[in-house]
């Protein structure tokens, strides 16, 4: 819904996945997708606190049109994030992300 910059929604979502990869007896994860946040965000904090992602790579996506947030993440555990980039837009209204991802 409209919500401006509220972040509780989205803080909460991430608090529920976060518990879901804590439980996920899988050793190697791989999250990535929209989590409306960048990774210094305190409300990833139960995400970025499990998971390693790429430290290098602009890979800003939002909005497409001129893009100044990275806020679709690729995040790993027991797997390292390489090199993280955008692509051509596609008519979304974020750029496509991709990373490098390397199992452990």
């Amino acid at each position: 819904g409209v919500g401006g910059l509220a972040s509780q929604r989205r803080d909460e979502s991430a608090s529920l996945l976060g518990r879901a990869i804590a439980g996920e007896s899988v050793e190697a994860v791989v999250l990535l997708g929209d989590l409306n946040g960048v990774v210094e965000d305190r409300g990833l904090r139960p995400l970025t606190s499990q998971l390693s992602f790429a430290e290098s790579g602009f890979a800003f996506s939002f909005p497409a049109a001129f893009p100044v947030a990275r806020i679709d993440q690729v995040m790993a555990r027991s797997a390292t994030v390489g090199h993280i980039r955008t692509l051509p837009a596609t008519g979304s209204d974020h750029l496509p992300v991709v990373a490098r991802v390397a199992l452990e």
